[in-house]
């Protein structure tokens, strides 16, 4: 995660379209706090973009050329698991946005999002929290509530280990605790919290454990 004292949020905006891309960096350098330092104009230079300039954070449209924002996505998030993706995109039907999520987004806007609801997602996706639009959270709450679970299996979204983590979050454990006791790094813990994040569409850590909870987690 960012520690916003050494500097800027750096950003990488990927868009097709050269009047967005200009756009969303005037609108990003406006801000105090964050800073464009790399654009790309389809998926695989989006990719490229990303390891080289290791930014905080990428802004990634979905419909590009060649390689598309959803297989960038997922290419972004294997080479650099700490660069976080939020999705900014026209498309807002079920599977484009759970095509995301399992990519490894963790934030997920329309156009039309305003400065405050961009400036707020960034920061927040770069904090390691998921970060929805109304209506897309709206449709992954509701898609999730619904999805019949494995029986014996709480959060069968979520793979073993982050169950584990999740239950020790539930049981209000740290973050450096939680490192401690599974024997992992702490980057690896927050690697595994931003994607129970996203798996689970909360946003922050308080609305996880309630999830948790509910689910018969962190319980003695």
């Amino acid at each position: 995660m960012l520690d916003t004292a050494t500097g800027p949020i750096r950003v990488v905006i990927a868009d097709d379209h050269p009047v967005v891309r200009r756009g969303l960096a005037a609108l990003i350098t406006s801000i105090d706090g964050l800073e464009v330092v790399g654009e790309a104009a389809d998926g695989a230079s989006a990719v490229r973009e990303t390891q080289l300039l290791r930014p905080d954070a990428v802004i990634m449209d979905i419909a590009m050329p060649g390689v598309d924002g959803l297989e960038a996505t997922r290419r972004i998030v294997a080479a650099v698991p700490d660069v976080a993706v939020l999705v900014l995109t026209m498309h807002d039907d079920d599977d484009t946005v759970f095509a995301a999520m399992q990519a490894g987004a963790r934030g997920y806007l329309l156009k039309g999002a305003d400065q405050d609801d961009i400036a707020h997602a960034l920061r927040a996706v770069v904090s390691g929290q998921a970060i929805f639009g109304p209506g897309v959270a709206r449709r992954v709450l509701g898609y999730l509530s619904s999805t019949p679970q494995a029986p014996g299996v709480v959060f069968p979204e979520l793979t073993a280990r982050e169950r584990e983590v999740l239950d020790l979050i539930a049981r209000g454990s740290s973050n450096a605790t939680i490192a401690a006791q599974l024997h992992l790094s702490p980057k690896t813990v927050g690697n595994h919290i931003s994607s129970i994040f996203a798996k689970l569409a909360v946003a922050s850590r308080a609305e996880a454990i309630v999830r948790a909870r509910q689910g018969g987690l962190g319980r003695t």
